[in-house]
């Protein structure tokens, strides 16, 4: 069976408006995210809101002949148990639409660590701390007793925070393969990790793997620069978040 991928995605962006419409070679940021879960053979689902600025991303779904939810906007956990719900999924993975050169082999040995038993596996250290190479393996079971412990209209975007105070979750996470991986920043917040994407994407396309990416990098030493210093930023505001 083809592993079911939650796209998670919604137009509403503070600190980069409407970035993943935003172009990405032929197609928009979303759009390139659909064909990359394609690509690597997964069952993409997407996952949005019902705020009617996300009108436009259900219009995306229907054109790329996709099932789509549209839920919760503030409890994305509630969003993600009713996806599951309508669709009858017992396990997902997590797709953040905002993850353009996501490895589609790390979900796929996320989800095979998943079926040894745990309830969750987190991404690499490397890609909760912008590497941004793969999601969360979830099963429905732990996000609703998640859900039952929370308001219904609780901000959950700092998802692991919540599904933590589960008691008695089985949780890991996922060990890295590379015992020194980059530091690199792949995920799209900023104006400036939009100008590095669309440089990786111009150089290698759009469904360049982690390697070939990790190869340029290693060829471009000074090439991380353009948006690494806007990590510090986005690591504190996802701490915020959580308070």
């Amino acid at each position: 069976m083809k592993i079911p991928s939650f796209i998670t995605v919604r137009t509403a962006s503070k600190r980069l408006p409407n970035k993943c419409l935003l172009p990405f070679g032929k197609n928009n940021v979303l759009e390139h995210v659909i064909h990359r879960t394609k690509f690597y053979g997964l069952q993409p689902i997407v996952c949005t809101t019902l705020d009617s600025s996300d009108d436009i991303i259900e219009d995306i779904a229907k054109k790329e002949n996709l099932m789509f939810f549209r839920g919760s906007s503030t409890n994305k956990l509630k969003r993600w148990l009713d996806c599951c719900n309508h669709f009858c999924f017992k396990e997902f993975h997590t797709v953040d639409a905002d993850d353009p050169f996501f490895d589609g082999d790390e979900i796929k040995r996320s989800m095979t660590l998943l079926h040894e038993g745990y309830d969750m596996v987190s991404p690499t250290i490397s890609s909760s701390s912008g590497g941004a190479s793969m999601g969360y393996s979830i099963t429905r079971e732990i996000i609703d007793k998640a859900c039952a412990i929370i308001a219904e209209d609780e901000d959950t975007e700092m998802v692991w925070y919540y599904l933590d105070r589960v008691e008695g979750i089985k949780m890991i996470v996922l060990p890295a393969i590379d015992s020194n991986p980059l530091s690199i920043r792949l995920t799209l917040d900023y104006q400036e990790d939009y100008w590095l994407l669309q440089t990786i994407q111009r150089i290698l396309g759009n469904f360049a793997s982690r390697k070939e990416v990790d190869d340029l990098f290693k060829r471009n030493p000074d090439l991380y620069k353009i948006n690494w210093f806007r990590n510090k930023e986005w690591s504190n505001n996802q701490k915020k978040k959580k308070v």
